[in-house]
């Protein structure tokens, strides 16, 4: 069995790495290649904490394992990160244990890899002003992701307390851009694309505050009755996503599903755009959406990739098992 601890991801995987895993793995699933199976995610009932499995299996890059983990509010206060996941990759020949990887780097780099790929082939060519709701942790890695796939001039910003908002104007200002705090009617209206990456369980944007022609990238909601998005707002937009089975369980989409103000017909695979199958952005003053749910497979994939990389680099540590 191959180990490769979380101290050495970052020197294994970058931003291009983790970007080309995922958009090859949504490409695959578009075509029937990979497949990711039923998401256990529950309130543990203790520490507030959220704590599930999500698995699957890619034919094509014989990727078949889990990630095991969740989310933890306290960890922050204790100097760790409210996210914690491990990766467990097994042998698809034999079901052997094949490798354990730290999971909280790559966790941050494919939810942020996730939301550009969605930019490239969803958002106004012309996008200059990025929109950020949200100034967690995993906020910094998605702008990061997004500035690569637009000439995004400004970012602007808004967070639920507003003293956070130091994270995104640090990371802006390190990517040679300025950046402004805005409430959210200004937000909508301003931003070419708008990222959400927050663990509301309640609409924060509104339909009435977003114009045509904007990019929503809703990055946060990955389990049942979270929302970061009203419905009506989704009705309005060409909705895509990673997998339309997430979308409408425990998706952004699982609101817009059970009001009735979206049909499961209109959700379509962002897989099938990158494949050339479906169209996306088709008018100017279209609002696409992107129902990031995070599927098993992309974490398979960039987990496979780090191994290779761990065994070339000689960093990877083999022990019995």
């Amino acid at each position: 069995m191959i180990i490769v601890p979380e101290k050495e991801i970052a020197d294994l995987i970058d931003r291009k790495a983790s970007f080309d895993a995922v958009e090859k793995v949504f490409a695959a699933m578009a075509l029937g290649k990979a497949r990711n199976f039923p998401v256990i995610r529950e309130d543990i009932g203790y520490a507030d904490a959220l704590y599930g499995f999500k698995s699957g299996f890619d034919r094509a890059g014989l990727a078949l394992g889990l990630k095991s983990g969740g989310y933890w509010p306290g960890n922050e206060a204790r100097g760790l990160t409210n996210h914690q996941s491990t990766i467990i990759l097994f042998d698809a020949d034999t079901g052997r244990l094949k490798a354990l990887v730290g999971g909280n780097l790559l966790t941050a780099l494919r939810t942020a890899a996730a939301a550009a790929v969605s930019i490239k082939y969803l958002a106004p060519e012309n996008a200059r002003v990025l929109g950020m709701i949200g100034a967690g942790h995993q906020s910094a890695f998605q702008m990061r992701a997004a500035v690569e796939q637009r000439k995004f001039e400004k970012i602007i910003g808004w967070n639920h307390r507003p003293e956070n908002l130091a994270r995104l104007e640090t990371t802006a200002k390190e990517l040679g851009l300025p950046f402004e705090a805005v409430d959210l009617d200004r937000l909508g209206v301003q931003s070419d694309v708008i990222i959400t990456i927050t663990s509301s369980f309640a609409p924060i944007l509104r339909d009435a505050q977003v114009r045509g022609g904007t990019h929503i990238a809703c990055m946060g909601t990955d389990t049942r009755g979270k929302q970061e998005v009203e419905a009506t707002l989704l009705a309005r937009a060409s909705v895509f996503t990673d997998e339309i089975a997430q979308a409408v369980s425990i998706g952004e989409c699982q609101h817009a599903i059970a009001d009735g103000s979206l049909p499961k017909a209109d959700i379509r695979e962002l897989g099938a755009v990158i494949n050339g199958r479906i169209k996306g952005r088709s008018a100017d003053d279209e609002i696409t959406l992107f129902d990031g749910t995070g599927v098993a497979l992309q974490d398979l994939a960039v987990a496979a990739a780090a191994v290779e990389l761990a065994i070339a680099k000689g960093v990877a540590l083999e022990v019995g098992f």
